[in-house]
């Protein structure tokens, strides 16, 4: 009974529909994200709105899927998350189980309408969002910030910048100079997709280190600060 009491005070605080629908099931978060095949911190953000923290939009469409998936979430349940009106149930369980088959057909050919809608426009785009898809979640990379500029207050800002995206800070310390003209980023061997991401984020160019064992390891050379960028 202490369970679940516990829970009912959690939906009442929680406006969350994916939220609702995981206590309504009586399931935490972790276990909720091995149902779907996710981590748990995606679960977490889903629930908590925090949609920013993805890599993609495409990573929070598909995981905000699979979480519907895994706990069995159908067209009129979520009508009902959504505080929508529904429709009184059929008479027959059979046409009801035909009915939740065609919504999610419907559902798979506007998703499959939408990648082949970006294929035809730009054959690449496709591949980018699918590649985006599968590199590795942003706290599972070790990052190494580095001053490159002399400025250990602004080097020391732009760790915590990658820090709030995520990213694992292992070490902020000093370069070997500080004659670094801007801010890049350096990546050992096969981890060039994922070096491309954080600099995009942090919108500096890339640049490839001489050697390197681990390719969940990138290394940020901080440069002078400017008004506009890093």
């Amino acid at each position: 009974m202490e369970h679940a009491r516990t829970l009912e005070e959690v939906v009442a605080a929680d406006e969350s529909p994916l939220a609702h629908a995981r206590l309504k099931r009586q399931l935490t978060i972790d276990e909720a994200a091995k149902r779907a095949g996710v981590a748990p911190e995606e679960v977490q953000w889903l629930e908590e709105g925090r949609l920013y923290r993805f890599p993609t939009p495409d990573r929070a469409l598909l995981v905000t899927m699979l979480c519907a998936t895994a706990l069995g979430v159908d067209h009129r349940e979520a009508l009902e998350l959504a505080g929508l009106p529904t429709q009184p149930l059929p008479a027959n369980p059979l046409r009801r189980i035909g009915a939740f088959a065609a919504i999610a057909a419907l559902i798979l050919a506007a998703v499959l309408a939408i990648v082949l809608a970006r294929g035809g426009s730009h054959p690449k785009a496709s591949e980018a969002a699918a590649a985006a898809a599968i590199l590795p979640a942003p706290w599972a990379i070790n990052i190494v910030v580095l001053n490159g500029n002399g400025d250990y207050v602004w080097t020391r800002q732009v760790a915590s910048r990658i820090q709030a995206l995520s990213y694992r800070i292992v070490k902020v310390g000093k370069a070997t100079s500080f004659n670094y003209p801007q801010t890049e980023v350096y990546y050992p061997p096969g981890a060039q997709a994922i070096a491309t991401r954080l600099a995009k984020q942090l919108e500096v160019p890339v640049q490839p280190l001489p050697g390197g064992l681990d390719p969940r390891r990138l290394v940020v050379i901080v440069g002078p600060r400017r008004l506009t960028g890093n």
